[in-house]
């Protein structure tokens, strides 16, 4: 019993910098190595929120070390950041953060309101593609497009 009592009292330290440094590592080097932007923004993500909660570790680790149970909320809270049934990282950044900042210009007043949902749409990498034709041939060229698209579309 004592040598199980030892590995529960120290699961965060034995389980921790693999579920937080180690699969996050490896997975970010894949993530860079593939063609998608998807496990890009899930690794971006986590990094982001990671640095987060490390910083936010730093500034209160005197009240932290006051709560013996914060190891392992830490260690739930990153498994379910990093591990790939969850995805955590990219629910947080599509339900939180991209509601509330500006990518690629879209948040400036050039765009109405209707184009800005429109861009909000389309992947990030598509938004680099669309806003450099938009500049080059304008918003009018852009939703000719749009409509050719839809009527090829709808076409049986």
């Amino acid at each position: 019993m004592g040598v199980l009592t030892a590995i529960a009292k120290h699961l965060d330290a034995i389980v921790g910098p693999g579920v937080m440094l180690l699969y996050p590592l490896y997975a970010s080097v894949r993530a860079i190595e593939s063609p998608s932007m998807v496990d890009d923004q899930q690794w971006l993500t986590y990094w982001i929120i990671y640095s987060f909660i490390t910083l936010f570790e730093l500034s209160f680790w005197k009240v932290l070390a006051w709560l013996p149970f914060w190891p392992y909320m830490k260690l739930v809270f990153c498994m379910w950041l990093v591990l790939p049934i969850f995805n955590g990282a990219a629910y947080i950044y599509e339900m939180y953060i991209r509601k509330y900042i500006k990518l690629g210009g879209f948040g400036g007043s050039n765009y109405t309101e209707d184009q800005k949902k429109i861009l909000q749409m389309i992947s990030l990498d598509a938004r680099k593609h669309v806003a450099e034709y938009v500049e080059k041939h304008g918003w009018p060229a852009f939703e000719r497009i749009i409509k050719v698209a839809e009527r090829e579309a709808k076409k049986p």
